[in-house]
């Protein structure tokens, strides 16, 4: 596979709301750096083909188009941050994402279906949004977006595949790293750290939401194993990856002009979920059942108590005087023709109703 972060991206259990889990489950850091590995090893290389990364865009929108909402909240973000928002982009935990570009192109070329699995340019999208964190290391940011509206996500959309994609999209970046830097270096007049890149999946809160809600336990299953891989995955590749989620004023959350989508007001940017998140809440504890073995029934004292005769039959609650054992509380009936009686503290099983 020339690129296997891509083909499981594409499969069907990465794609299933009820099953993209079991696969994050046995994707090890291990695993992943192999796959990231190749991706890097097969990335398109564009500057080798002549074309750039930076700045080749088709006319802009005027308008909401089906399934373009993701690239129009980049656009609308791009277009903030070099209206003079350069906080646009605030990280929860301190410092700025410089962006640079959106739709960021990293094939060579339109697909050749003649070519099939061997095409290096197959199944190769778009980065979103391209930018610099504050230590110059690039950051690839992955859209998602549903209208505060919405009442269900995209079909075949599920965080893991999201991840994958963002992963694979970050490989491409991190093999044209040298290219790349040499275009940010032109526009923005910063050096590219030779640090890998860092992944950002950037997720509107209802996205994030409908996301929980398509799992048990409120999607901790699945955001433990999201958080599991974004701690694995650095030791391993040096990519660094953040879940990170953004509240939009309005629905959508930005207008249209000439110049295409621009925010209806400053975006809120937070963690994607809240601490612990992740964290399985535990099955509530049955109680235990009281063992009737200890249970002890007090005697009946409307009733006198009476010699004790296998032919005689007793009830739970009677008194009955043994001649050995001495005085005692039938405590229950255990069986046919036997009873379980308590002398002191000890109890004996003695039989009755015996003909």
């Amino acid at each position: 596979m020339q690129h296997p972060l891509i083909d499981l991206a594409q499969s069907r259990d990465v794609k299933q709301a009820k099953g993209f889990r079991q696969v994050a489950e046995g994707l090890t850091g291990e695993i992943l750096d192999g796959h990231y590995r190749r991706e890097v090893e097969n990335a398109p290389r564009r500057a080798e083909a002549g074309k750039k990364y930076f700045g080749s865009h088709p006319k802009p929108p005027n308008g909401r188009r089906n399934g373009k909402d993701p690239e129009h909240l980049a656009m609308a973000l791009l277009r903030a941050a070099r209206g003079g928002d350069e906080s646009v982009f605030e990280l929860p935990e301190g410092g700025v994402v410089t962006l640079i570009d959106y739709q960021v192109p990293m094939a060579t070329a339109a697909v050749d279906k003649s070519l099939g699995d061997k095409d290096p340019n197959r199944g190769i999208g778009k980065v979103d949004l391209l930018g610099l964190l504050p230590d110059d290391r690039l950051a690839v940011v992955v859209c998602k977006y549903v209208p505060a509206s919405a009442t269900r996500g995209g079909t075949g959309d599920t965080p893991l595949r999201a991840l994958l994609e963002g992963l694979a999209l970050t490989a491409m970046v991190d093999a044209n790293r040298d290219a790349i830097g040499a275009e940010v270096k032109a526009a923005t007049g910063r050096s590219v750290s030779a640090e890998a890149p860092a992944l950002i999946l950037l997720g509107a809160k209802r996205y994030w939401e409908i996301c929980r809600k398509r799992e048990a336990q409120k999607g901790a299953a699945w955001i433990r194993e999201l958080e599991r891989i974004g701690r694995e995955v650095p030791e391993v590749t040096g990519v660094e990856i953040l879940y990170l989620g953004i509240e939009v004023e309005g629905d959508p959350g930005w207008d249209y002009d000439d110049e295409g989508p621009v925010l209806s007001g400053a975006p809120a940017i937070t963690a994607a979920w809240e601490l612990r998140a992740g964290k399985l809440k535990p099955k509530p504890k049955s109680r235990p059942k009281a063992n009737e073995e200890d249970l002890i029934v007090e005697a009946d004292l409307s009733r006198p108590p009476r010699p004790y005769g296998i032919r005689e039959s007793y009830t739970p609650g009677d008194r009955i005087q043994h001649p050995t054992l001495g005085l005692g509380v039938v405590q229950a009936i255990t069986g046919v023709g036997k009873i379980s009686v308590l002398f002191d503290d000890k109890k004996s099983l003695l039989v009755h109703e015996r003909a």
